[in-house]
């Protein structure tokens, strides 16, 4: 994934003890942040000139790969868009 997001405006994210539920009010989808980090990183895209420079910011080298395929994820949910 390369380029800038964003967190799709037509998403809320409502904080859990596991992470978040991100709730999309256009396709009515419910969709589950199971970290805390995710959640930060989801939130704080929108900073970043790209995803690269926001993993860069938020999470360490050695768990992005898993970060990666779980913004992939968000993306195919259409919780976060491009910018």
């Amino acid at each position: 994934m390369t380029g800038a997001w964003e967190l799709d405006p037509q998403v809320a994210l409502r904080p859990e003890p596991f992470g978040a539920l991100a709730y999309h009010y256009g396709n009515r989808r419910l969709t589950f942040l199971r970290s805390p980090d995710l959640v930060e990183l989801v939130r704080t895209l929108g900073d970043h000139p790209s995803v690269g420079d926001g993993l860069a910011a938020t999470i360490e080298v050695e768990r992005r790969p898993s970060f990666e395929r779980a913004l992939e994820s968000l993306a195919e949910s259409e919780v976060i868009r491009p910018r």
